[in-house]
């Protein structure tokens, strides 16, 4: 029997793994629903779903994060908001798991307070415990990943988004500077991960939307592609077995190249709504590993459960039969997708999956 450990590694390098690994996740509402119908609360385990350990550096014992009260001190923020570990304000949407995001620097008039803006400072923060992590997983078979962060996303869910659209084009300076401070706290992150022998980096910024990039390619050359080169380039230095596993949501085609290059290795998630994914696989295919491909605007809310079946299993045999696939839903599953479509994902995957026998 292959382990995931054993599984990933073949599906990375090219070769037939023993089994395509697959997973999928639910919003709170419909993994409520999965859980009652299988009737455990352990879903990964029941439909045997890869599921990597996360591993990530730690503040030291004693230290206080950032205190970002006085962001908000004189606004009006509706019962139920939470501000996360960069100081965005996350109102409840009252719409499942959405939030609406309230930006910090939104109303910023100089260079001087995106500078001064208080991002914690993780050089001080300890790995010294995730090689010994990462030696445990993998002596039980799993593989191991350590979350990198955002880039551009996190930058304009502080600065707002439309003033961070804004200041790429009229203030670089200004978009450059949060930029920077970000790429900083991600290579500190990667670094320690690269270090510890982690299996792969999880970085993403959804940069595109259904037709083509939210930018010019030069803006996103420019702005984002060199801080992330940097990040990938210098712990691939360090370990060049490391894979990079990068997310955006939407048309990226025009970009992929230009991503494997600077060290991609796997992309997600593919949507087959919006990107040409045979035409993906015939010029990259054996330099990338695709992660989704199954429709989540398509085939897992609206098709019958014997197209999702389908479906599952046309992407094993025109990407996955020699590695280079990872098959999993392209967004997280919301609550009009019926429960046998999920069913048949997961026994398809399973059954199908099987390139041992």
């Amino acid at each position: 029997m292959w382990t995931d450990l054993e599984c990933f590694r073949a599906t990375v390098e090219h070769r037939r793994p023993g089994r395509i690994l697959y997973y999928a996740w639910c919003v709170p509402d419909l993994r409520r629903r999965v859980a009652e119908g299988i009737g455990t609360d352990d879903i990964a385990g029941h439909y045997g779903m890869f599921s990597p350990v996360g591993i990530a550096i730690r503040r030291p014992e004693g230290a206080s994060p950032p205190d970002y009260s006085a962001y908000w001190r004189d606004e009006d923020l509706p019962e139920g908001t939470a501000i996360n570990e960069v100081g965005v304000a996350l109102k409840p949407s009252g719409f499942y798991h959405f939030e609406g995001y309230v930006s910090p620097l939104r109303n910023a008039t100089s260079l001087a307070a995106i500078e001064n803006y208080p991002l914690e400072d993780q050089r001080a923060w300890t790995g010294s415990h995730m090689a010994h992590e990462v030696r445990q997983a993998h002596a039980d078979g799993r593989v191991v990943n350590s979350w990198v962060g955002h880039m551009y996303e996190t930058a304009w869910q502080i600065r707002g988004y439309e003033p961070f659209l804004m200041d790429m084009v009229e203030r670089p300076s200004w978009a450059e500077c949060l930029l920077d401070r970000l790429a900083e706290q991600n290579m500190i992150r990667a670094v320690a991960a690269t270090r510890a022998g982690v299996d792969w980096l999880h970085c993403g910024d959804d940069v595109a939307n259904q037709k083509a990039l939210m930018f010019s390619p030069d803006l996103w050359r420019s702005m984002m592609l060199s801080r992330w080169r940097k990040v990938w380039q210098t712990c691939k230095a360090i370990n060049p077995q490391i894979k990079v596993w990068y997310h955006s949501d939407g048309n990226v085609s025009a970009i992929v190249p230009e991503l494997i290059e600077a060290g991609v290795d796997i992309l997600n998630p593919l949507q087959p709504e919006c990107v040409n994914l045979d035409d993906l696989h015939r010029r990259f295919g054996r330099r990338l590993t695709f992660d989704g491909t199954i429709g989540t605007q398509t085939t897992m809310p609206f098709g019958s459960a014997d197209d999702v079946r389908t479906r599952v299993r046309e992407v094993i045999d025109k990407y996955g039969r020699e590695g280079g696939l990872i098959v999993s839903p392209t967004h997280v599953l919301e609550p009009e997708v019926p429960l046998d479509n999920i069913d048949a994902f997961f026994q398809t995957c399973r059954e199908y999956g099987r390139l041992d026998a």
